[in-house]
C-alpha cells in the first residue's frame, strides 16, 4: 500500500499550470475528431525536481473519469502520483491512469501521454496491423511504422506494460494497443496530442491508399534521412 501523498507547496504553481495546458489539449481531441462521448485522456508530467529531472516523486495531470469534453475545466483535471494514487480532485481518475503512471515511471523522458479511440488508428488496432511507412510524413514523424502492442485488460499495469515493451524498441511516438486503440506519447503533453493527430491522420490516409492499391514502401535509407532532418533539422 502506498502511503498518502499531497501536492507539496513548491510544485503547486506547476501543477495549476499543468491542469490548464491538460485542459486546453482535451478539448483538441474532440477538435480533430479522435474522440467521442467521454472517451480519451491526455495526462502531463510534473516533475519533482526540476534540477535533477524526472524521478519517482513526480506527479501526473490527468482527465477525471467519465466527465464529458464540454465540461472540462482546469480546476476538474486530477493530479495523481506515479502509482497512479490520486494526490488532489474531486472526481476518479481516468481508468486510463495506471496505463499512463506505469510510462511515466519507466519511461523518464516521456512528459505527456495521450489515449484516444479515434477510427482509423482503432480499426487498424482491431486488426493488430501496423501501419506500414508509406508517407515521407511519416518517416517524418514516426521513424517507421506505427507499431502494434500486445492485448491487455484495463484495470492495472498491463496496457502500460505493452505501451513501454513496445516503444522501448521504435522511434515512433504512437502504439496501437491490440483491439483496443493509440497511445501516444511526446516530451510534453502538446507533442503527445500532435502524434495522437498525425497518427489518426496517416491511417485514414493509408486506408485509403490500400483500397486503390498497393502502397509502395518508402526505403529503409530514406527513412532514416527523412526522420533525422525532421527530428533535427526541420523540427529544430
Amino acid at each position: 500500500m502506498t502511503e498518502s501523498r499531497t501536492v507539496p507547496e513548491h510544485l503547486r504553481d506547476a501543477v495549476a499550470q499543468a491542469r490548464v495546458q491538460v485542459a486546453a489539449l482535451h478539448a483538441e481531441l474532440p477538435r480533430w475528431g479522435l474522440v467521442v462521448w467521454t472517451a480519451g485522456n491526455v495526462s502531463q508530467r510534473v516533475v519533482a525536481d526540476p534540477d535533477g529531472g524526472p524521478g519517482p516523486e513526480d506527479l501526473l495531470v490527468i482527465k477525471p473519469s467519465g466527465v464529458t469534453y464540454d465540461t472540462l475545466t482546469p480546476e476538474s483535471m486530477v493530479v495523481c502520483d506515479l502509482d497512479g494514487t490520486l494526490v488532489e480532485g474531486d472526481r476518479s481518475p481516468s481508468s486510463d491512469t495506471a496505463a499512463h503512471a506505469y510510462v511515466y515511471r519507466h519511461m523518464p523522458e516521456v512528459g505527456g501521454v495521450v489515449h484516444t479511440h479515434s477510427t482509423y488508428a482503432t480499426a487498424w488496432a482491431a486488426r493488430r496491423e501496423p501501419i506500414p511507412c508509406v508517407l515521407t510524413m511519416m518517416a517524418d514523424e514516426f521513424g517507421g511504422e506505427v507499431p502494434i502492442g500486445p492485448f491487455a485488460l484495463i484495470g492495472d499495469d498491463s496496457i502500460g506494460r505493452g505501451i513501454v515493451e513496445t516503444l522501448r524498441s521504435s522511434r515512433s511516438p504512437a502504439v496501437l494497443m491490440a483491439n483496443h486503440g493509440p497511445f501516444t506519447i511526446g516530451a510534453d503533453a502538446k507533442a503527445a496530442v500532435k502524434a495522437a493527430v498525425m497518427v489518426e491522420e496517416v491511417a485514414r490516409t493509408i486506408h485509403i491508399a490500400l483500397q486503390l492499391g498497393t502502397p509502395h514502401p518508402i526505403e529503409q535509407d530514406k527513412i532514416d534521412s527523412l526522420y533525422d532532418r525532421y527530428q533535427n533539422v526541420y523540427g529544430r
